[in-house]
């Protein structure tokens, strides 16, 4: 049977949706059912967006994968639920209510037992979702009209070794680009993003880093920053002059202090 079953009532019209992620979803996602390679992937894409397209659902599939992490004795089931832990963070947050019972579940795994159990690297995992918990939590959902995409998803699934420019420290960012530019003394997406935005018109165009870009162009810009992509294709200032406002916005530890 499906582990999950929601109404939802919208309001003002009073139409009850039913939405449903059966059991076995999760199940072919983690390897515990046979599924092909492909398939497994759409099904990561299915969970997640249905989790950001419908806040109620969220809580419901964090619920869910702790139940399939717990005491789980197969290391590929076990990695994949963990992968999903840190896809799904790094779209949508649990609700506020729900939000210090997850972090209390992911907290027990930081503990260094836990580096390497069964082979699967789980308190890297853990030390991932808990910073992105604490970040999520603060920011809210991805933000966009646009469903997540298949690339988003992958780049969220690979972050706990492949981690990010964004929601990191300077020194995190400064170690990521050190194999790409390893003489840059400054954060080369600082660089970038600084010479996109003038190579775009900055300087004749009204409201720059006042009028926001269209957020559906500043995530996609976003994803190819995060693998050192170069975009060729953009022409409005807008877009980098946002997304360079949205890395200083969610460093982890901001530039002018919260006690200020």
């Amino acid at each position: 049977k499906p582990l999950i079953y929601l109404n939802v009532i919208w309001g003002g019209g009073g139409v009850v949706e039913h939405l449903c992620i059966p059991f076995l979803v999760l199940q072919m996602y983690m390897g515990d059912k046979r599924a092909k390679k492909d398939v497994v992937k759409k099904l990561g894409l299915e969970i997640v967006t249905r989790g950001w397209v419908n806040p109620p659902l969220r809580d419901e599939i964090f619920i869910q994968l702790a139940r399939q992490t717990t005491g789980n004795t197969h290391p590929q089931s076990l990695l994949h639920g963990w992968e999903l832990f840190s896809t799904c963070l790094g779209f949508f947050p649990p609700s506020p209510k729900f939000a210090m019972y997850l972090e209390g579940y992911i907290y027990r795994h930081l503990e260094p037992d836990r580096a390497n159990y069964k082979g699967v690297p789980v308190s890297v995992h853990a030390n991932h979702c808990y910073k992105r918990l604490e970040r999520m939590t603060q920011t809210g959902a991805k933000k966009g009209l646009k469903k997540p995409t298949a690339d988003e998803v992958e780049r969220a699934r690979r972050a706990p070794f492949n981690p990010s420019m964004f929601g990191n420290t300077l020194d995190d960012v400064m170690d990521i680009q050190q194999k790409r530019h390893p003489g840059l003394e400054i954060p080369w997406i600082v660089t970038f993003l600084t010479k996109f935005v003038l190579q775009c018109g900055a300087q004749k165009t009204e409201g720059i880093f006042r009028v926001p870009g269209d957020i559906d162009e500043v995530n996609s810009l976003k994803t190819k920053v995060d693998s050192f992509e170069e975009s060729k294709n953009l022409r409005d200032p807008h877009v980098p002059a946002s997304l360079l406002k949205l890395w200083f916005r969610e460093l982890y530890f901001p530039l002018v202090p919260d006690n200020y």
